[in-house]
């Protein structure tokens, strides 16, 4: 199975998949990377990893890509044999190119137990609420922000003490197990 792998930020989903690839636990390719920013850290991974990259140019939209750049990144993903479309800390909503080019197969992860704190700082959100636990979701994508259908999810203990700068540590953490798995599994009913 083939990805294609969003991100706007650092890449540490990113590279937990990368890790868990190159020690043989995720039978899977990763066929794009492709960044809505440029400089990316996840652009500098993948190059450095020999993948091939992509950044999108968006001058119009902070959230969101217009029609016609979100067109021409299904054209690419499509070109490179994309299976599965694997968001990971991608900050833009995907809309409807992507939707109904990759439907249900456009994953995310996010940073808390949904549908609890949807949308960003979730971490931020669930200590501001004085939740006991937070933790992180894998969910697929659908029209709206973080609403798809739950695939799985870890739970997180908030700890005494906690600042956002911990939770949101040991959050990534669960994620970086998590996320592999999940799509280790899809590989497992997805695979063409």
């Amino acid at each position: 199975m083939k990805l294609g792998v969003l991100g706007s930020g650092k890449g540490s989903n990113f590279a937990a998949i990368l890790r868990a690839i190159q020690a043989g636990e995720l039978p899977v390719e990763i066929a794009l990377v492709a960044s809505d920013v440029p400089g990316a850290g996840i652009l500098d991974l993948a190059r450095s990893a020999g993948l091939p990259t992509l950044t999108l140019h968006e001058p119009r939209y902070r959230t969101r890509l217009s029609p016609e750049v979100e067109e021409s990144l299904v054209a690419a993903l499509q070109a490179a044999g994309v299976d599965l479309v694997v968001l990971a800390g991608y900050m833009r909503v995907v809309k409807g190119p992507m939707l109904d080019a990759f439907p249900r197969r456009i994953i995310n992860i996010h940073p808390s137990l949904l549908p609890a704190f949807r949308g960003i700082a979730a971490w931020e959100q669930a200590l501001q609420a004085g939740v006991p636990t937070a933790g992180c979701t894998v969910h697929y994508v659908d029209a709206s922000i973080d609403t798809g259908e739950i695939l799985a999810q870890t739970e997180v203990p908030v700890l005494p003490g906690d600042t956002a700068e911990t939770l949101h540590a040991r959050i990534q953490q669960a994620e970086h197990a998590l996320y592999p798995r999940v799509i280790r599994d899809l590989a497992n009913v997805l695979a063409p």
